[in-house]
């Protein structure tokens, strides 16, 4: 009779341990699931939404001495798409609460390295664009300033064939310098 009053008890305490072990375990639940962690948006912006509601972006004509005429296509386009993919900004034709406006003031290329037989062996492609941005909300935030970005190719190739891929990326260079000093002030 010992022996039953034994495992009768040893069964009782195991059923006891497993409902304290399933209680904490539903209050654990309960409390975590009330729980809200902060919410964080990673789109690369610092925009106050509440104040900031529209941005203005002008084409970017071509105002350099050589001209590669889908340059300003690709450049306008990749503009717009960053600030329409990373912030919630409504893009207007005019008087938007953010004006970004400028000009592509300079597109050239150079020798930029020369083998020992005196030949050149790099040719680097630059671009460099004018910006004059405007926070119509905070006027301490305006500038005007140039970006500017570079790539080399190697002689033995044509401009011809390289200036495509090379202007887009240049362009992504130079809409990402833009993007960060306008709205990203981290």
């Amino acid at each position: 009779m010992m022996k039953v009053h034994t495992v009768a008890n040893s069964v009782s305490v195991n059923k006891m341990k497993k409902n304290i072990i399933l209680s904490i375990a539903f209050v654990s639940t309960v409390l975590l699931s009330a729980c809200k962690p902060p919410t964080y948006s990673f789109n690369g912006s610092s925009i106050d939404y509440s104040k900031t509601k529209t941005i203005t972006i002008a084409e970017f004509p071509i105002r350099a001495n050589y001209v590669w005429g889908p340059m300003t296509g690709i450049f306008n386009n990749k503009l717009k798409d960053e600030f329409a993919n990373h912030t919630k900004l409504i893009q207007v034709k005019r008087n938007g609460d953010m004006v970004i406006e400028g000009e592509i003031s300079r597109y050239e290329q150079r020798n930029k390295s020369v083998t020992a037989e005196g030949v050149s062996a790099q040719t680097e492609l630059s671009m460099t664009v004018n910006v004059r941005f405007t926070n119509n909300k905070n006027h301490a935030e305006d500038f005007e300033r140039q970006f500017t970005s570079s790539k080399s190719y190697a002689t033995t190739q044509s401009l011809n064939s390289v200036q495509e891929e090379l202007v887009t990326q240049m362009t992504k260079d130079i809409v990402d310098q833009i993007f960060n000093a306008t709205v990203a002030n981290w």
